[in-house]
């Protein structure tokens, strides 16, 4: 046996330590469904007192409500013996967005924990994609994220180890059509993110983010066939392989306060975790900076074998290192 096959046997007859959240305060915003719900259950499950955020709009975030989502995370919660409480509120409303904060200190005195997982989702070409659509997923994944952090900060930095974790996409790479709006608005998110991640390790503060492969409504057979001009049949099965709960377990990760990462995007969804980043190659360097000498090297401008990583150390309280 190799040694790498020997360690590897002597891991598996370990056990390892349960990541408990005994004693922390967690807001999921979008927590009533989906990956949130999940993420909600798990959270409580493991000692987290819970505030679930969901005002049960229709897909496209703008129209519909019910509280049923939330509350009948709660009463889920509380009924395994754990601690949650519902809100109600819109991501996109600044008031709202502070008085989620508000209900998690008036309800359990800290917060410790941001998940910032509410989102919408109206798939159509560019052309097609109105501009008051383009405002409200903007509204929705950017500026919402940008409300519940700016209410939550001072007390995720107060509580000395706070972690927060922005719900992201593989969509702003361009991996398919339709996703202008939804992916400018999610690029949006992965800026702040890596910007907010270089200020938070002078807090302690871990800022990471986490892209779900999920099947939920947001990828729903039938918006998957309106995207990729399909059949929704085509999406059934495929999409049975990517439950919430193979996906949740990364941003739980990310949540804890043993974990030490700070301005890394990770990816998970079908019994796979794999970090997303943005890189650089190191391109050409001439004294003719003319059209004509990029042209002639654009192979070499393009070619990305080489590339590094780009962004602050990717662990909390790491130094920027500065050129």
């Amino acid at each position: 046996m190799t040694q790498i096959g020997l360690e590897a046997a002597l891991w598996r007859g370990k056990t390892m330590s349960e990541l408990r959240f005994d004693g922390k305060v967690a807001i999921i915003t979008g927590g009533g469904r989906g990956v949130g719900r999940i993420h909600a259950l798990t959270l409580a499950a493991r000692g987290a007192k819970v505030v679930v955020v969901d005002p049960g709009v229709a897909l496209d975030g703008g129209s519909g409500a019910s509280n049923a989502p939330a509350s009948e995370v709660v009463a889920e919660i509380k009924a395994a013996g754990g601690e949650a409480v519902a809100s109600f509120e819109k991501v996109n409303d600044r008031a709202g967005a502070a008085r989620m904060v508000e209900l998690a200190l008036d309800s359990y005195g800290r917060l410790d924990i941001l998940i910032n997982n509410a989102g919408n989702s109206m798939p159509e070409l560019f052309e097609e994609q109105t501009l008051e659509q383009f405002e409200l997923l903007n509204e929705v994944h950017y500026l919402g994220t940008v409300y519940v952090t700016k209410a939550a900060w001072p007390h995720l930095v107060k509580a000395g180890n706070g972690r927060l974790v922005n719900t992201i996409s593989e969509g702003p790479t361009g991996m398919h059509e339709r996703g202008t709006g939804y992916g400018g608005a999610k690029a949006g998110v992965i800026g702040l993110t890596l910007s907010l991640a270089a200020e938070a390790k002078f807090h302690g503060v871990g800022v990471n983010g986490f892209a779900p492969r999920i099947a939920t409504r947001l990828s729903a057979p039938d918006v998957l066939a309106h995207v990729y001009d399909r059949p929704a049949e085509d999406f059934v099965k495929n999409m049975a392989m990517f439950p919430s709960e193979l996906s949740s377990p990364a941003a739980i990760y990310l949540a804890h306060e043993s974990c030490t990462l700070n301005g890394v995007l990770l990816v998970s969804g079908g019994k796979q975790v794999m970090r997303m980043a943005i890189m650089e190659n190191e391109g050409f360097r001439g004294e003719d900076m003319s059209v004509e000498n990029i042209a002639a090297h654009i192979d070499q401008i393009i070619d990305m074998k080489d590339c590094i990583h780009v962004g602050i150390g990717a662990k909390v309280g790491m130094p920027v290192v500065k050129a």
